[in-house]
């Protein structure tokens, strides 16, 4: 098989399982309301930036990240 094909087959099982994981996992995990993001609410306005929840989804990929590539070598 094309090693491009494989990749992408990969790719789409991965989101499909993040996709799944974030649509069961948010009634037990508050991922996105996390203290230390920022929302600011007023009459006709809402602005929501999750600082918190970037830094610890960058935190997770890249260990995720290291430890596939500490395998694969």
């Amino acid at each position: 098989m094309n090693p491009v094909a494989k990749m992408l087959i990969i790719g789409g099982i991965v989101m499909v399982a993040a996709g799944l994981l974030w649509a069961v996992g948010s009634k037990y995990l508050q991922i996105g309301r996390l203290p230390g993001d920022i929302v600011v609410e007023k009459e006709n306005f809402k602005f929501y930036f999750p600082v918190v929840t970037c830094i610890v989804i960058s935190v997770v990929l890249s260990l995720v990240m290291y430890v596939i590539r500490w395998f694969t070598k």
